[in-house]
Formats: structure tokens, C-alpha cells, sequence
């Protein structure tokens, strides 16, 4: 953060405060939605202003921006407000950044109102829609594609595109169930066949697969207009009023509700307060998908798999009646803040039988998020370390660390004796800072990790100051479209040292951009209000406060990291990248940082251009294959029977041959690190757990390429020692 930015943000904070309640008047100082959304805007939007690292100004343009991301950030699909209603909202489209500088919100309660009521209309219409049979004869086409939808112009319109969506729905439904009856029709005509016919399906007509087929969609629209009326109440739809705001400023800058935020720091530090228990959506109801080995609900003996969770109530207070909640939702009653806190789960059994199940939370550790290690044997015995993000437990000096746990993982891995190593960020979307310039320090020497800019300030260096290095060995980093921030400061690093060898796809997110959360309620005492209210909780906001940028001097921002080793990947087409955003940062570049390049006689420049030289031909097969299914897949879909079975016929076959591509004709040998062998008496979920992600190593395409592209380093290294 700014050293500038920290004394205006306690005094600004202050200061905003008294602006909001000055508007509001005296009296909105009690609990009501009003008083506290005007705090929460007005402060977001003073820190917005004064700490952001490349602030919009907050006027007329910005707010009409606002007002568009927030209604469709609502109604995305364009199938519950009418164009009526867009066309009435333009009165806020330069007012809500007067009410970000403290007039009376109005914008959002209006916006709001009309939301919710056209949701409870849109709730209405599928039953009817649904209730008799379409028809699949006629030449129609549904549009799916977001940038070519528009707001219907009356209810008529409105109903016509449910129409639409429903019959696709069944469509989809329909084709697949008729399909299933062909298969196990050809089942029971060879019943020496591979396949067998399962032994409680039903042969039925066509009549009455299409009726099952409605009666699916329409229990599915069941639950999602329960769902989504149980999740859009007032302060979820604030919240993403504000995130409208936020968002419109740059894609990294969010607000979080108090509950959000706890969320959010969980993610971050791997662990949380809970009882240990995994949940599943099935049919509509939230049930227990697993007990994690070792929690309190394992330990309690009292939970079972497949029980239904009807209700959940923290401690003695009114039990929350969960019908209708998304599994997300649902966590969120389960989770707390204290180790010991009791929660109480009402679950109906499988017989029926219905129980109150009373727990006590207890520290839980997702294994999943840490760094875990494994050994590949083949050609040469290559160590494999996987990170799903760069973590950090901020409330918890002695919680784990990906630096200390990827140091672990690598001395394991040297025990061993491999002759290189990988190190796998694909969909890694980054994390902390500090943690990524240790970890990128255990594999060179001393220097300069990346190039930090902060608003109005000299760019400030982050070193490695350890002239140690804990591996020197061949190297590779893999990474995908889906590896950012963090993940990108670590592949730019050793790719500018020439340290190792980066594989991907085309390029890495490109998010070059560095976040620090910030509460919204004052922590400190001022001379406004005395002592902060500490019953009150605006929620935090996550504020992009600087820029990164390579040791190179370019930056990250939007254009990402350009991999040595280029492997197509099957997300290459999607647009969700830094580029496609619109609300993104300018890419550009500082003067370049002074550090040495490595030297070794594993050359990197070496390896990737022997690779470039000599493609997989499957490499190639799979390239094709994505760039058909890239101009397959336009979001337009004929309602015609006939013709939606000929597209999917089409998509099918182009899935089926990429799959087969990326089955790896012979599995490679992978297998736990000496420590890591789990002992025969090993909980029965965690050897499960361990069985699997061995089994999806050893058929991974993308881990194979990577093997024979570090296998070249070590070969050509090899080469050079003898010469």
C-alpha cells in the first residue's frame, strides 16, 4: 500500500462517514438497511478516489457504466427486465456517482425493486410454458450468445424467449433420453456385447419421454427460481450494486460483505472453522457427499453420507431452513469465525427419520490447497510438484506457507535423487505476493523477483536476498490460460532468468495487478465519532493498489506470460482472460530491473526450441480439433429435431476425437515420494484421494509433453558436460 495513502485513508474514512450520515440525517444512526448502505458507498467510494493505483473519475460517464454493469450483472441472460425498464433506469445514469460523493441513494432501491419484481413474474411463466408437449418439427433457433441478446420489448417478447429457452431445455433433455433408450435397446439385442442392458430401465414411447423430459425442466426451473429468490434478497443484490461500482474502476477491485470476506481469507489460508464434512447438491436437496477423516463431524459418529440437510442454526438461535439454498450457501451457515462454536444440523435420514445433529467447529485444513509432490519415472526420474495457489494463513504465523511447504516438497524430492524438476501452476490464480518472491528464491540466487508501482511513487524492487539456491536442476513451469497474478510472477521470473523452461497455452491470464483488502469500518478511534461502533461490520474492500512488473521491465497486465514451450489447450477459445475485460488496466513497462541471467549447461533456450522443432503430432490433431470446435460452438441452436441432432452429432464426434487425443496411449509411472507412502491403516478417504490424483498424473497429456521437454533439457545438458 501507499505510505501516502494510509493516513488520508484513516482520516477520509472519518470524514466520509460524517458525509453520509450528514445526508441521511441524525436519526439513520439506528439499524436501518438505508443509513448503512450510504456508509458502505460513500466509504468504497473515498477509497476508490484516494487509494486506487489508476482511479476513473467518479462522474457522469463512470456512473452510466455503473448502471449498465449492475443490471446486467443481474438480468445477464436479458430475460427478465423489458427494455421499458432499461429505458426508465437512464434517469440514474448520471446520478450514481452523486450518490457515491453522499446524496440519497435511489438508483439502487429503484433498480432493486423493479429486479425483484420482474423475478417473481419470470418465476410465474415457466409451468405454463411447460405444461404441453413442443413441437420439434418447426425450423426455430435459440440464441445463447450474451453480446447478441437484447431486452425484450414487451411481456409477449419476454415470454417468447422463455419459450425459447424452455423447449431447448427440453429439447436437450428429450434427445438424451432417447438416446439412452437406443443404447440399451442395442444392449438387449446383443446381450453378449460388452454393454449391458441396466436391469430397472423402462423402454417407453416417445410420448412419454417428451413429458419426462418437461417434467425435468420444470422441476429444474423449480429450484432455480427457489434458489435465486433465496439468494437475491436485499443485501446480496447491494452487494452487487457496489461490486458494480467496484468493478467498473478495474476487474480486481471487490467488495466483500463481512461473510464474503471470511470467505475469502479461508480460501487464502487453506483452512477454516467447520465440521469437516463435504456437501453435494442432488436433485434439489443438500446432503453429505463425505466426512473428512480426523473433524468433528467424523469424530461426532452421529452424521452420515447421503444425509439430507434440512436446516442449519448457530447454537441456540433460529435454525435457517436451508430448502431451496445453493451448496455454496449453505457452507457459508456451516462454516464460523471460532474455534468451538456450536452449530446445529436438522437432517433427514435416508428412512425418513429426521434428527438434530449438534457439532462443535473445529480447525479444518483443506489438503487440496497445498503443494503436493510426486516422482515420474520414465526416460529419467523427474520430480513433479503441483500448487493450486500461492497461500498464505494471515491470521496464523504458524499456519502454512507455499514458499516453506514447496521447500519440503523439493528436499523430497532431491531425497529421491530426480533428475529434474516441475512445477504445475495451471488455473493457478495466484495469491500473496511475498510468498511467490520466496519461492521463486529457492531456485535462483540473489536478486530481483519483480518490479512493484504504487500511485505516484518510484517503483520498489522485491528481492530474493538468499544467495542460497535449494535446487539447481533442470526446470520446467507449467501454466495455462487460467494462471495468474502470483502464477504469472513466478513463470516471468524464471523465464527472464532463463532459469527454466515455461509450457502452456498461448499465454497465462495476464491479472498484473496487486490487491490489499481493506475494512470499510473504522478500526481506530477519530475525533468525529469517538470510538468506532464495533457491533457494526460494513464488509471490506479488496483495492488494486499497485502495478507488477517482470525484472524485464514489461508487464504482465493483459498480455499475460508467453510460454518457451506453446501446447494447445482446450479453454484457448474462451473469453475470460484479462484482455477480454474492458474495465482492465493499460498494459505497459518500467525500465528494466539489473539482474544476471543464469548459467548453467542446461540450457532452457535449448530444450524449447528442440521442442518447437520437433511438435507431437498429436499436438497438432488436438489444435485442429479446438479451432473446429471454436466455430462450432457460436451459441445458436436450431429447435428442430432433426437439425439439433445433426449439430450435436457434429459437436460429439469433434469431443469424442479430443478426448481420445488427450488419452495418452501408454500411462506413465507415477508414484508417491517415499515420505508421502501412506501407511496401511491410512483413513480410507485419504488413500481414495491419493489412488486418484496418482491415476489422473500418470493420463495427463499436458505432463507428458512437459516430461519430454525437461527430459531434453537434461539430455542436451548431458551433451554439453561431455563436450
Amino acid at each position: 500500500m501507499s505510505k501516502k495513502f494510509l493516513p488520508v485513508f484513516l482520516v477520509l474514512t472519518a470524514a466520509s462517514l460524517f458525509i453520509a450520515f450528514s445526508t441521511q440525517g441524525k436519526n439513520d444512526r439506528d439499524d436501518n438497511p438505508k443509513s448503512k448502505y450510504a456508509k458502505v458507498l460513500r466509504n468504497v467510494g473515498v477509497i476508490l478516489e484516494e487509494g486506487h493505483y489508476s482511479p476513473k473519475k467518479i462522474d457522469d460517464a463512470f456512473s452510466k457504466i455503473v448502471l449498465k454493469k449492475f443490471v446486467e450483472d443481474l438480468d445477464n441472460d436479458k430475460n427478465m427486465f423489458l427494455q421499458s425498464d432499461i429505458n426508465n433506469f437512464k434517469k440514474y445514469e448520471t446520478k450514481i456517482d452523486d450518490e457515491i460523493h453522499g446524496a440519497e441513494i435511489k438508483s439502487f432501491f429503484d433498480v432493486n425493486e423493479v429486479y425483484l419484481k420482474r423475478l417473481n413474474e419470470t418465476s410465474l411463466l415457466f409451468k405454463n410454458l411447460l405444461a404441453k408437449p413442443f413441437d420439434f418439427t418447426k425450423d426455430e433457433i435459440v440464441v445463447l450468445d450474451e453480446e447478441k441478446l437484447t431486452y425484450p420489448k414487451n411481456e409477449a417478447e419476454r415470454l417468447e424467449t422463455w419459450r425459447k429457452r424452455l423447449k431447448f431445455l427440453v429439447l436437450a433433455k428429450y434427445v438424451d433420453m432417447q438416446e439412452e433408450r437406443e443404447k440399451n435397446k442395442a444392449n438387449k439385442n446383443n446381450p453378449k456385447g460388452d454393454s449391458a442392458i441396466k436391469k430397472d430401465y423402462v423402454f417407453k414411447a416417445d410420448s412419454t419421454l417428451e413429458r419426462e423430459a418437461r417434467d425435468a425442466v420444470r422441476k429444474q426451473m423449480d429450484r432455480f427460481f427457489t434458489t435465486k429468490k433465496n439468494r437475491e434478497n436485499i443485501d446480496e443484490n447491494f452487494s452487487t450494486f457496489v461490486n458494480a461500482v467496484t468493478g467498473s474502476m478495474d476487474p480486481h477491485t471487490n467488495y466483500f460483505p463481512p461473510v464474503d470476506m471470511r470467505s475469502f481469507n479461508e480460501q487464502m489460508s487453506g483452512s477454516f472453522f467447520g465440521i469437516g464434512a463435504q456437501l453435494k447438491d442432488d436433485d434439489g436437496k443438500i446432503k453429505i457427499a463425505s466426512l473428512i477423516s480426523g473433524g468433528p463431524a467424523w469424530k461426532n459418529g452421529d452424521l452420515k453420507v447421503d444425509d439430507e440437510i434440512i436446516k442449519i442454526a448457530e447454537g441456540n438461535a433460529e435454525p435457517v431452513d436451508v430448502t431451496g439454498y445453493e451448496v455454496t450457501d449453505a457452507v457459508k451457515l456451516i462454516r464460523g469465525a471460532k474455534k468451538g462454536s456450536e452449530v446445529r444440523l436438522t437432517v433427514k435420514r435416508a428412512d425418513g427419520s429426521i434428527k438434530v445433529i449438534i457439532l462443535l467447529r473445529d480447525k479444518i485444513e483443506l489438503e487440496d490447497t497445498f503443494a503436493k509432490s510426486a516422482i515420474i519415472n520414465g526416460d529419467k526420474k523427474i520430480g513433479y510438484i503441483y500448487l493450486p495457489e500461492f497461500y498464505l494463513n494471515f491470521n496464523d504465523a504458524n499456519g502454512h506457507k507455499c514458499s516453506e511447504d514447496v521447500a519440503n516438497e523439493v528436499k523430497k524430492l532431491k531425497a529421491e535423487k530426480v533428475e529434474g524438476i516441475i512445477i504445475d501452476l495451471r488455473t493457478n490464480g495466484g495469491g500473496s505476493l511475498p510468498e511467490v518472491v520466496k519461492m521463486a528464491g529457492l531456485f535462483i540466487e540473489e536478486g530481483p523477483i519483480c518490479q512493484v508501482q504504487s500511485r505516484g511513487e518510484k517503483p520498489y524492487t522485491w528481492k530474493d536476498k538468499d544467495k542460497s539456491v535449494l535446487y539447481d536442476g533442470p526446470l520446467a513451469v507449467m501454466v495455462n490460460e487460467m494462471s495468474a497474478s502470483a502464477s504469472e510472477i513466478f513463470a516471468a521470473a524464471i523465464q527472464d532468468y532463463k532459469r527454466g523452461v515455461v509450457v502452456g497455452s498461448t499465454s497465462t491470464y495476464g491479472k498484473g495487478t496487486v490487491q490489499r483488502t481493506i475494512p470499510l469500518t473504522p478500526e481506530r478511534e477519530n475525533t468525529i465519532f469517538g470510538a468506532p461502533d464495533k457491533n457494526e461490520d460494513l464488509g471490506s474492500i479488496k483495492l488494486t493498489l499497485q502495478k507488477f512488473y517482470r525484472v524485464n521491465g514489461g508487464s504482465t497486465q493483459l498480455k499475460g506470460v508467453t510460454p518457451d514451450v506453446v501446447i494447445p489447450d482446450r479453454y484457448e477459445y474462451y473469453k475470460f482472460r484479462e484482455r477480454d475485460n474492458s474495465a482492465a488496466l493499460p498494459w505497459d513497462e518500467l525500465p528494466k530491473a539489473d539482474y544476471t541471467p543464469w548459467t548453467s549447461t542446461i540450457s532452457s533456450d535449448v530444450a524449447a526450441n528442440y521442442f518447437k522443432n520437433n511438435p507431437s503430432t498429436t499436438l497438432g490433431k488436438i489444435k485442429t480439433t479446438l479451432d473446429l470446435l471454436e466455430k462450432q460452438n457460436d451459441k445458436e441452436y436450431s429447435l428442430n429435431i432433426v437439425k439439433y441432432k445433426e449439430e450435436q452429432k457434429q459437436l460429439k464426434e469433434s469431443y469424442k476425437q479430443l478426448e481420445d487425443l488427450f488419452k495418452l496411449p501408454k500411462e506413465m509411472l507415477v508414484k508417491n515420494a517415499v515420505p508421502d507412502i501412506l501407511a496401511a491403516d491410512a483413513p480410507k478417504d485419504k488413500v481414495d484421494k491419493n489412488t486418484a490424483w496418482l491415476k489422473r498424473l500418470s493420463n495427463d497429456i499436458y505432463i507428458d509433453e512437459t516430461v519430454k521437454v525437461i527430459n531434453n533439457m537434461i539430455t542436451q545438458g548431458s551433451t554439453a558436460k561431455a563436450n
